[in-house]
């Protein structure tokens, strides 16, 4: 098993020491480090900026919005940071939400498994230089009775084959994930309460005749060293809430139904009738330690060690780390969990 670093969203004041912590990461011998993007700051631009700045490092994008972009665009992005990384990019991709996708990019959050299958199918077929011709359900490449014509993308990416990852928490969406994907970018993974989702994995992947022996399950996990577990499940509750409580409408949130799926569905549905109602302290205060727990890095060196054995043992191949800490704080969480990684001998 590896570790990465998922910075998250930028532009939030902290932006100095991501790129501190992406170096770090770097010296440390991490695999990957993420950037991410809602309707702030843009994945490409930070990625580019990182990998600038780091030697060898992977760089990936945990997601490219599908709405956002045309699969074209996704696949001269993923060319062009590919090549300008010397062949260090990873491609994450996700639909993102109903919110955000109809709000924000104005495109229909209709059929996410079909336009998923679409999409991945041009943006392959682009990264492969081959003239995108394509006619789907939800994309036509030319456009019929105008004047448009086949294309080949004229960048060359440095690798034949630029990894590509699906975001993926409904069962549906896991499945297409192994069907399709290199790797799988989950969110409240839980060694625990993984079984599931491995099996829909499994599903998808027998659906293309493959295995999954060079997949890669690649989870992000909050991350918080300290002495006492619980103290630093604290550090972790806003963003749970955040996520279990609002994002998304009642109706449909995806993490909320995730975590009511591991079992946690009364405490899930207490945390988001709080947090709409605007108690965004009571929501912090009902998530569960042991859900903050399940789903974190948390405590001494050796519980992490522990708990990063467990992730192993469930399949995760990369661990991509999200610290909680102040940031004067993020290089010792970084080298506590590289340490813990070594102590755990899940370490390849």
């Amino acid at each position: 098993m590896r570790l990465g670093l998922n910075l998250g969203y930028w532009g939030a004041g902290n932006d100095a020491s991501n790129l501190t912590l992406a170096k770090h990461a770097d010296e440390l011998g991490f695999s990957v480090v993420w950037a991410a993007e809602a309707y702030g700051s843009d994945a490409p631009t930070v990625l580019s900026w990182v990998a600038a700045q780091t030697s060898s490092i992977d760089v990936g994008s945990a997601v490219l919005q599908i709405p956002a972009r045309t699969p074209a665009t996704t696949a001269m992005t993923a060319a062009t940071l590919d090549s300008l990384s010397g062949g260090r990019f990873r491609l994450g991709l996700g639909v993102s939400g109903p919110q955000v996708s109809e709000g924000w990019h104005g495109v229909r959050f209709a059929s996410p498994l079909g336009r998923t299958r679409e999409y991945m199918d041009i943006v392959r077929t682009a990264l492969r230089r081959e003239r995108v011709s394509y006619e789907g359900e939800h994309f036509r490449l030319p456009l019929p009775d105008g004047p448009g014509k086949t294309l080949r993308l004229t960048v060359h990416p440095v690798r034949e084959h630029v990894p590509m990852y699906l975001a993926a928490i409904g069962p549906k969406n896991v499945e297409l994930t192994g069907e399709l994907a290199d790797g799988w970018l989950p969110v409240f993974f839980s060694p625990e309460h993984a079984g599931d989702q491995l099996a829909q994995l499994r599903a998808g992947a027998e659906k293309s005749g493959r295995d999954l022996s060079s997949f890669d399950i690649a989870p992000t996990v909050p991350l918080v060293p300290g002495e006492d577990w619980r103290v630093c499940a604290d550090s972790v509750r806003a963003y749970a809430a955040l996520y279990l409580g609002g994002m998304g409408s009642k109706e449909k949130n995806f993490y909320n139904r995730l975590a009511a799926r591991m079992g946690f569905e009364a405490e899930a549905a207490e945390v988001q009738e709080k947090f709409l109602a605007k108690d965004h302290a009571g929501a912090m205060a009902a998530v569960p330690a042991e859900f903050l727990d399940a789903t974190s890095l948390l405590g001494p060196k050796e519980r992490i060690a522990e708990r990063l054995a467990a992730f192993a043992e469930a399949g995760a191949t990369t661990v991509s780390l999200s610290p909680f800490v102040a940031p004067e704080q993020g290089a010792d969480a970084l080298r506590t969990a590289s340490e813990a990684l070594e102590l755990a001998g899940v370490a390849c």
